[in-house]
């Protein structure tokens, strides 16, 4: 039985077409309804039989229709495959956030007495639902250092079902070595799961690297306009329909003007990110560069202790940069209050320019000495740059120095 309108692979795909044109084009037929150039919203919640023998031919001839809102949408089915064709993937499941992403993708992998292993620097709230919540339902989880490749071998048992990182990791940008990854997996028969929001498929394809499933916070680049929630996880076909069964039943479901929106930012994507992956390792280098700084955090720099990794895995490294302010939690402070461009918020990936304090926004609820063996520490500030002009940025980051 199929939940959605079957489509001509190849012909959604677009294999041999650019990244810039599948953002554009891919998963849509030539021509829609009322001969519209953009993908319609087809706002409903469910769908209509003709009679009875259109019911009998979808659920006992395997006819594709669409049934229930839950169990599929035409303007999300668009979604989906264009992030396929982007990614280079056989399948995508979109979801209403990341995290509904990637606790209903771990969940649908894993039963009672299995095991995981995850790395530390993932972010802070899968880390919370692996270590926390699995618990529950008799999964043990095992949080190892990153890039301590030894302990992540170490922690492998026999009924160990797969390994979960990020690349770039969030806040400090580490980067996995992700062929390191495929032969630890291959030799003891794991799967991998890598959460590339960060690199986005225009900096990274970890499928080129052997690596099972991607998952990404929609919301980020792929939208890329600070005005939606959404998530996508995308692999193999048999991996991606055990995750999408789970999905029913579970709803974590994106709603279809939500799915228009991700269509919308994702015409852009490449454009985007071309300018985004530009003013990143500017600033990068200016903020290095800076006496008011200690540190940069950014793999394009060739400070970061994986950037020849980076080099090796990625064809860009995106805007987002982690730095130190020379000074303590008051200084950060005094620094972010005098900001006349960039806003004070959370998120990454969108068209404005946004700063935030982990200590202060997602740290705040633990102790100062918590955090700091965490390494978040006072003077820790995470910059996600925007579309504007970097020289712009860059003039409102230096008055706020001074």
């Amino acid at each position: 039985m199929k939940d959605t309108y079957s489509t001509d692979d190849e012909n959604h795909k677009m294999p041999g077409k650019g990244i810039s044109t599948l953002s554009v084009h891919a998963g849509e037929e030539r021509f829609r309804y009322a001969d519209s150039i953009t993908t319609p919203i087809v706002q409903t919640s469910t769908y209509a039989f003709k009679n009875t023998e259109h019911i009998d031919a979808y659920t006992r001839r395997g006819e594709a229709h669409f049934e229930y809102g839950r169990y599929g949408n035409p303007t999300e089915k668009v979604a989906q495959d264009r992030l396929s064709a982007i990614c280079g993937a056989e399948d995508c499941v979109v979801f209403g956030s990341g995290m509904s992403a990637i606790t209903t993708t771990i969940l649908a992998l894993v039963k009672s007495k299995d095991h995981i292993v995850i790395t530390d620097d993932a972010y802070k709230k899968t880390l919370e639902f692996c270590s926390a919540y699995l618990q529950r339902f008799g999964v043990d989880c095992t949080i190892v250092p990153f890039g301590d490749y030894e302990a992540l071998e170490k922690a492998i048992r026999p009924e160990t079902r797969f390994i979960f990182s990020e690349s770039p990791t969030n806040p400090y940008l580490n980067i996995f070595d992700l062929e390191r990854l495929r032969d630890l997996a291959k030799r003891y028969n794991l799967l991998t799961l890598i959460d590339s929001t960060f690199s986005t498929p225009f900096n990274q394809c970890p499928f080129d690297f052997g690596v099972d499933i991607v998952l990404h916070s929609a919301t980020k680049y792929l939208a890329g306009h600070n005005d939606i929630l959404a998530g996508a996880v995308l692999g193999k076909k048999e991996l991606i329909e055990e995750i999408r069964a789970l999905h029913k039943a579970i709803g974590g479901v994106i709603d279809p003007h939500c799915s228009y929106l991700l269509l919308r930012g994702l015409k852009t994507f490449a454009l985007r990110m071309e300018q985004q992956n530009r003013s990143g390792l500017e600033v990068a280098r200016f903020l290095e560069n800076h006496p008011r700084i200690k540190r940069v955090y950014y793999p394009g720099l060739e400070s970061h202790p994986q950037h020849e990794i980076a080099k090796a895995q990625m064809t860009g490294f995106g805007s987002v940069v982690s730095f130190d302010i020379d000074g303590d939690l008051d200084d950060a402070k005094v620094f972010l209050d005098k900001l006349k461009l960039c806003y004070i918020a959370p998120s990454l990936g969108g068209v404005e320019t946004l700063i935030t304090h982990p200590a202060l926004v997602s740290y705040y609820t633990i102790t100062r000495e918590e955090r700091y063996a965490l390494g978040i520490t006072d003077s820790l500030l995470r910059l996600a740059v925007g579309v504007e002009n970097a020289c712009d940025i860059i003039s409102d980051l230096d008055q706020a120095l001074q």
